[in-house]
């Protein structure tokens, strides 16, 4: 999916929510966990009852990694149902890839060529030569490792050279001449208020994937004001708080109804600025 397709989306469904497929199994209704391939068809009941809520799902690969062959047939049926029964939406794989350059073309080559998925996040530690390989694939997006909303994200991202400049200012910067607005987004935590300043500052017109509403503690309208462009610029995803809204046999129905109030006041958000 390009950039004005997903723009096209986001207009049209008056959204920009991403709906992170977190899924634990420890985590699944009752009435589920003992069913076959469980996993998959809680997956199947979230899309479907969010799906015209929401522009974009993106799995999180540790969850579907850490129950072995099981987990990943789990995560391959759920983008095969994506992809024939809701072909219009942005698919992210949550991997947080990111190695030296034949490293790297394997895992551009198991996510873009393989299953065939719009973006994938990358960690930009190693440089310019891990994140290239990714980049290759025309149509394909890498969601790079900004500015995260975990406590740790101080530990290393905010540190400053004898400039002044932070390191998350140095990657967002640096990476500029790797990519373009067309085929990298970059992650940027909603707890991160008024840094999306900064932010924006470095790259004015790149989509944000942001994490950490709802579950999180961030702030939607606080996200909107400093980092909305004039075409939105934005994913912001809401994991948790959507598909454990509720642990009982309303669990699909419960998680529509928590999707569409985001999408309600995302399409507040949007009538203000667009």
């Amino acid at each position: 999916m390009n950039r004005q397709q997903l723009i096209k989306q986001i207009q049209t469904k008056e959204t920009f929510l991403c709906i992170g497929l977190d899924t634990d199994i420890r985590k699944l209704p009752e009435h589920l966990k003992n069913e076959e391939n469980a996993v998959f068809k809680f997956n199947q009941a979230i899309i479907d009852a969010t799906a015209p809520y929401c522009v974009s799902y993106k799995p999180n690969l540790a969850f579907y990694e850490s129950m072995g062959l099981k987990g990943m047939e789990s995560f391959e049926k759920t983008i095969d149902y994506l992809k024939q029964n809701h072909p219009d939406h942005f698919i992210i794989a949550d991997a947080k890839r990111g190695d030296i350059g034949n490293t790297s073309m394997m895992y551009a080559r198991t996510f873009f060529e393989e299953y065939n998925l719009d973006a994938l996040t990358v960690a930009p530690y190693m440089g310019e030569d891990s994140v290239k390989p990714f980049l290759e694939y025309k149509g394909k997006w890498v969601i790079l490792l900004a500015l995260t909303s975990n406590k740790g994200s101080h530990d290393f991202q905010f540190i400053e050279d004898t400039q002044g400049e932070k390191l998350f200012e140095k990657v967002l910067r640096t990476s500029q001449q790797w990519g373009n607005e067309e085929n990298m987004m970059y992650v940027v935590g909603a707890t991160q208020g008024s840094m999306f300043t900064n932010v924006r500052r470095l790259a004015p017109r790149s989509f944000l994937l942001v994490p950490g509403i709802g579950a999180q503690g961030g702030s939607l309208q606080e996200v909107c004001r400093y980092g909305m462009t004039d075409d939105c610029g934005l994913l912001v995803n809401s994991s948790r708080g959507i598909i454990y809204a509720s642990s009982g046999k309303d669990f699909a129905k419960a998680a529509a109804i928590k999707a569409q109030e985001v999408q309600q006041d995302m399409a507040k958000e949007l009538e203000k600025r667009i």
